[in-house]
């Protein structure tokens, strides 16, 4: 594996301290202690840690708001997507305050820091809500309290918001940093290193959705949140200890701050169409600018592609709210043994952790030979492929559901809120297995894509914009949720997403968010024929 092939110590470049990056005190770095595979897997410890909490928060929040705070179904799955979606897009802060000023090494650090005060603020909130919803006082304080402790339980999840933007943007390109592009090893590494980075996002997912739910729902929802505070302390330290280790990018000197100069070179392309004038003098300063202004086309030319991934957040949000309410009508027993709702979820994570290594090791090969490109696909065509994939998930969805709604009709269930429809939990499966595919092609494609496609001083923002795909995403749909919502549900209608679901009409979103899909899928199409990579444009 590649990770053996960079493990191993180059003799002939023992001695040489490494052009470009230093250790965490500035001190000179060899490539026989330091980077590769060695210090990324602190990283992937670290990152499977944050997945296992964030996601044993958001896979099961909308059980949580619907059940002890009594949200509505559409209420609940819009404050679930608002917040998943701040949580997504404030990497793009993130990424201004690592790549600007503070950096990716101590972004990361402020990002578990914030991890752990919000982790234990959420223990607490959710600790104090159980115990005031068993105690009987008078009305008038019983509300105010109430009000107080939801408003704590809220502060408590944007501040792991906040810790998403300071921590997500940097984690990935920290750990990418760890592998030199100049040698030959460690670049065909790094290019396997981002389908494992997904392998492992697929374990810590897996992990949260089936035993962190069942803590939630069995053992109490302060215990399920405590274990997570536990974790994130644990990975901290994993992370702390891995410091000398590490490869941290030096300032280039004299170099402006790059945000700045982004800033100002998108600025002068916007009043002059025209590139010539740059080639038209060959002074220094003018072969800066002509740098400069190659950078902000560079930026410039991503946004479109950006624009035409959005869709695929949107279809993605529905996994932790939509999906998650129709598994609560179906049976989920095992034996004798009841999932819990969001533990079908396991499903999603647990077709990457197959399909990461099949891909990395069958298609990969196979699909090299017959297009002559090393990474089998390109990584546009990777994204789109996983674009039709998430589509054909949609029409599934849209038909399963349809399927659950006549099985209620049929069975005279359809105003019993509580009853559970004889339709198995594993009617649910394909949907969840297709958009883990996907994420694989998806997902793992958008990552590299915008961290490869970036100016090297930018690469936080890349990985920000990836991030900001979901999140912007999340917003859409919640958005989406709340108009419809509101459109259904006027002069005395019926709600697609009726607090009885019976009642409800999920099937006729899915086929909507198919719809979108389709569009999503011609616009990319078109976006992308014409895009130029990086590397060719630097040949």
């Amino acid at each position: 594996m590649a990770m053996v092939d960079v493990q191993a110590p180059f003799l002939e470049d023992k001695d040489e301290p490494l052009a470009g990056v230093c250790d965490f005190r500035g001190r000179a770095v060899y490539r026989s202690t330091s980077g590769g595979w060695r210090s990324a897997l602190f990283l992937v410890v670290l990152e499977v840690a944050v997945i296992i909490a964030y996601y044993g928060v958001s896979a099961n929040l909308i059980t949580y708001l619907t059940g002890p705070l009594g949200y509505s179904n559409a209420a609940a799955a819009t404050a679930v997507n608002v917040w998943t979606g701040t949580a997504r897009l404030m990497p793009l802060l993130g990424a201004f305050v690592a790549d600007s000023w503070l950096g990716r090494y101590r972004s990361i650090i402020l990002a578990n820091t914030l991890y752990v005060l919000g982790f234990g603020m959420i223990t607490v909130a959710s600790t104090l809500l159980s115990q005031g919803s068993s105690t009987t006082i008078d009305k008038k304080s019983s509300s105010r309290n109430f009000s107080l402790q939801v408003s704590f339980f809220y502060a408590s999840l944007y501040l792991i918001a906040l810790a998403q933007g300071a921590g997500k943007p940097c984690g990935l390109a920290f750990a990418a940093d760890q592998f030199d592009p100049n040698h030959p090893r460690e670049f065909n590494a790094r290019r396997s290193f981002f389908n494992w980075w997904h392998f492992s996002i697929a374990i810590g997912i897996t992990f949260a959705v089936i035993v962190v739910s069942y803590i939630q729902e069995n053992l109490g929802w302060g215990i399920g949140f405590g274990a997570l505070c536990a974790v994130m302390i644990c990975a901290f330290g994993v992370f702390l200890l891995g410091s000398p280790m590490y490869r941290l990018h030096t300032p280039i000197i004299g170099s402006n701050n790059p945000f700045a100069r982004l800033g100002r070179s998108v600025f002068a392309l916007a009043r002059n169409s025209s590139f010539r004038f740059c080639t038209k003098r060959h002074n220094h300063e003018d072969e800066d600018a002509a740098t400069n202004f190659e950078e902000a086309r560079c930026v410039l030319q991503l946004l479109p592609i950006w624009v035409a991934c959005l869709a695929y957040g949107v279809v993605i949000a529905q996994i932790m709210t939509l999906f998650n309410k129709q598994g609560r009508t179906l049976d989920r027993h095992i034996g004798g043994l009841e999932l819990p709702p969001a533990a079908l979820q396991a499903f999603w994570p647990a077709a990457g952790l197959l399909f990461v290594p099949i891909y990395d090791r069958v298609l990969v090969p196979a699909l090299r030979c017959t297009t002559g490109t090393p990474s089998g696909l390109t990584l546009l065509q990777r994204v789109g492929t996983g674009m039709v994939v998430s589509l054909v998930a949609m029409c599934v969805a849209a038909l399963v559901e349809t399927r659950r709604l006549e099985m209620a009709r049929e069975y005279n269930l359809i105003d019993n809120t509580r009853a559970t429809i004889p339709m198995s939990w594993a009617w649910l499966v394909p949907q969840y297995v297709m958009l883990g595919v996907a994420d694989v092609f998806v997902l793992v494609g958008m990552q590299e894509f915008f961290y490869d496609q970036m100016p090297i001083e930018l690469r936080s923002l890349g990985i920000a914009l990836f991030y900001s795909v979901m999140g912007v995403g999340g917003f859409i749909s919640g958005a989406l949720i709340s108009l419809i919502d509101h459109i259904t549900c006027s002069g005395g209608g019926e709600s697609w997403f009726s607090d009885n679901l019976n009642h409800a009409h999920l099937d006729y979103f899915y086929w909507l968010l198919a719809g979108l899909s389709t569009a999503e899928l011609a616009f990319y199409v078109y976006v992308t024929k014409t895009y130029v990579y990086k590397e060719k444009r630097d040949s």
